[in-house]
């Protein structure tokens, strides 16, 4: 969110004498917050033979504790960065990208609403929270060498409630546009489904798929129920695909407290329980959706700026003069002053073409903290639907199984009660109360497709009406268009319908095949875009017909066995970045030109291995690397190394296998990219899970106490 401070260069280049006085003004003045209520934690951490935390307590708060404590021995840097961004300091901590992130603060009133708030959760929520606060308190005190910040510790229960409100409408796109307001660019496409001269979405028959496409960086999720399954088992794969490192780097845990709390699964920096995963009975799975959830009106504004005018009368702007106090160097750090604007309708952002209102989903509420809390305790269908109903998590897709042989898939969204009337894909006016929505739409009209005939069901960041195979899809028109429901499908969710629904009997061995498969349905996107590639007029240049010529040896596939799938690849990434956002389609001609000159450049040919050019690295490990962006297999984005490798960062990140036996007992196998998302190079864990990760292979996941004892390696109390 670098929009924040843009022009900053020249404020420093006018400030800088002022900036070496005001430098050490944010450290020496920010005060810390007051730590949560005195109290003693009856926490035990076993950590299995990879690294992973299993963390034990009394109740479920010394659990929390536990939790906090054990991933901040993992990767406490990346704890401080997610607390100094509730904190509204990420500025002092990361420069001008994290001022963006404390301005984003500011306009979605996240401390206001935890202020308002906190004591208004239940008690055992906040006591989780607290207990969270605390062990991160733990680790600072014991380790006051690693704080990377004054005055940042001690955190408390509503610095974590903070992060939530902060961070949940990002995941249905509330920063692109903010971004794209501050930056005077072109609003995110919202709703525009596939390209224009593409066939509208229907129904998909087995071994078919659908020709629109959509996801960058995405998740795969799959449930197959017993009636599909070869040996009458529930099974669930969790397949989300996250940055490698980050505050949204998954990390694995296993929790059991005595208070009936046993989850094995993975959370992000800064939340107090897995977000994901499997208890005894049941479990779930995500994938980021994207219904239009955010509408934008535009003010008419008064000749002085102050006032905007709303159903015939003139109301005051309301305005916050925050400071963003950015790091410059070292401990250089400058206050900047920025103005926080706000209507009836919103926060809002003036640019040099007007004043933008922007109504999202499910603002200035703190919900979401109880609701993840009590999916984690439920115990049957029954609960868990009745925690999701609360309607506080704002976006993202569930897809679930239990033991008791349930499969279902919820589009959940809090999603906006709009009028009838209006065109809530683009801008709308913001004089009168006419076209502004109205609360939520009631849960009942959440689109789900429970226990379909077909006996599974599938999510690639697609459609929801494209996720269980013929004669089980949901029918689009038993669906308001108000709803804003994403028409866009994906390679991977096209690919996983074809490979699903070819398999009658789908055994554990078929499961993992299809989750690992590196294959492009010829009934995707893509396969418009590898056509036009094949259409490119080589008009006598050499390299182009020779990149032809290697791509017309293509077999469709990432597996690294191809002579083209580097090039292909590489391609692929360019059409994936520009389809999913819903940009114009990109020029095949030149694509392929540019993708030519980049293997010739670092490989001195047209086909390299695609495991010499995609790589896993991390410390002294340098593997390689099958699948691309938009396949099951998922490399989605990477950075280009200085020997022209493409290191990937972001894709398959942490996998879990879990199924229900026909007693109803569970197991699960799970695996991350680099190893117990520890970030510490010296840590054995550090890399110790990147071959399997590469091989297609799992680990055990040790949810059962008495298998974790013949399997523990270190077994402590923080």
């Amino acid at each position: 969110m670098r929009f924040v401070v843009r022009g900053l260069g020249a404020v420093v280049t006018l400030l800088i004498i002022a900036a070496i006085g005001l430098a050490l003004w944010e450290p020496l003045t920010a005060t810390a917050a007051a730590p949560p209520p005195a109290h003693r934690y009856d926490t035990r951490i076993v950590r299995d033979t990879f690294g992973v935390p299993h963390v034990f307590g009394t109740s479920d708060a010394d659990v929390g504790y536990g939790i906090a404590y054990a991933h901040a021995e993992d990767d406490f840097a990346t704890l401080q960065e997610v607390v100094a961004m509730t904190r509204g300091r990420a500025g002092a901590l990361l420069g001008q990208d994290g001022a963006g992130i404390d301005f984003a603060l500011h306009l979605v009133r996240a401390r206001e609403t935890v202020t308002r708030d906190y004591m208004k959760q239940p008690a055992d929520v906040r006591a989780l929270l607290d207990a969270y606060a605390a062990g991160l308190n733990h680790f600072a005190d014991t380790h006051p060498g690693e704080v990377r910040l004054r005055n940042l510790f001690p955190v408390n229960g509503q610095d974590i409630a903070a992060g939530f409100v902060l961070r949940s409408p990002f995941f249905f796109g509330l920063d692109a546009v903010l971004g794209a307001l501050v930056g005077d660019k072109p609003l995110p496409v919202e709703n525009a489904g596939a390209h224009p001269d593409s066939p509208d979405i229907a129904p998909i028959p087995a071994g078919a798929a659908d020709p629109n496409e959509g996801n960058l960086n995405g998740s795969n999720a799959f449930v197959v129920a017993p009636k599909r399954s070869a040996d009458g088992f529930t099974r669930l794969v969790s397949n989300s695909h996250q940055p490698y490192r980050g505050g949204v780097a998954w990390y694995e845990l296993v929790v059991h407290s005595k208070q009936g709390w046993d989850f094995a699964g993975a959370t992000f920096p800064g939340a107090p329980y897995p977000l994901l995963g499997h208890n005894k009975t049941l479990g779930w799975t995500n994938t980021v959706n994207r219904p239009d959830l955010i509408d934008i009106y535009k003010l008419v504004m008064n000749k002085d700026g102050t006032q905007y005018r709303f159903d015939g009368k003139w109301l005051p702007l309301e305005t916050q003069r925050v400071w963003l106090h950015v790091k410059l160097w070292g401990p250089f750090v400058l206050p900047v002053p920025r103005t926080a604007y706000r209507s009836v309708h919103g926060p809002v952002i003036i640019n040099k073409t007007g004043a933008y209102a922007i109504h999202y989903a499910a603002p200035e509420q703190l919900g979401m903290v109880e609701e993840y809390y009590r999916l984690n305790k439920a115990r049957d269908f029954a609960e868990w639907q009745a925690a999701l109903a609360k309607q506080a998590i704002p976006a993202t897709n569930f897809l679930y199984g239990d033991a008791a042989g349930n499969i279902a898939y919820f589009y959940n969204a809090a999603f906006l009660n709009r009028k009838p009337g209006f065109d809530y894909a683009h801008v709308l006016p913001g004089d009168t109360a006419a076209d502004l929505a109205s609360g939520t739409v009631p849960w009942a009209m959440i689109p789900r497709n429970i226990n379909p005939a077909s006996g599974f069901l599938v999510n690639a960041n697609n459609t929801p009406f494209q996720a269980a195979g013929t004669g089980s899809e949901l029918n689009p028109a038993d669906f308001s268009p108000l709803l804003g429901i994403e028409t866009d499908t994906t390679n991977r969710g096209t690919r996983a319908i074809e490979l699903m629904g070819a398999d009658p009997r789908i055994t554990d061995a078929d499961l993992h095949r299809i989750k690992y498969d590196t294959g492009i349905s010829k009934y995707s996107w893509a396969a418009r875009w590898f056509d036009d590639i094949n259409k490119v007029d080589p008009k006598g240049d050499k390299l182009l017909i020779d990149a032809k010529q290697i791509m017309a040896q293509w077999d469709w596939n990432y597996d690294g066995k191809g002579p083209a799938d580097a090039m292909a690849a590489i391609l692929l990434r360019v059409g994936n970045r520009i389809h999913y956002p819903r940009k114009p389609w990109p020029n095949a001609r030149d694509e392929l030109k540019a993708a030519a000159e980049y293997l010739m450049l670092h490989f001195g040919k047209l086909d390299p291995p695609l495991g010499t050019v995609l790589r896993l690295r991390q410390g002294k490990v340098d593997l390689p690397l099958d699948g691309g962006p938009d396949v099951l297999r998922a490399t989605s984005t990477w950075d280009e190394a200085p020997d022209g490798r493409l290191v990937v960062k972001h894709g398959d990140s942490f996998i879990m296998f879990i199924a229900w036996d026909k007693a109803g007992k569970v197991s699960s196998q799970s695996i991350q990219p680099y190893g117990a998302a520890s970030t510490r190079p010296e840590s054995k864990h550090y890399t110790d899970q990147m071959q399997l990760f590469v091989d297609h292979k799992t680990k055990p996941v040790w949810f059962d106490p008495a298998d974790l004892e013949k399997h523990k390696e270190r077994d402590y109390r923080p």
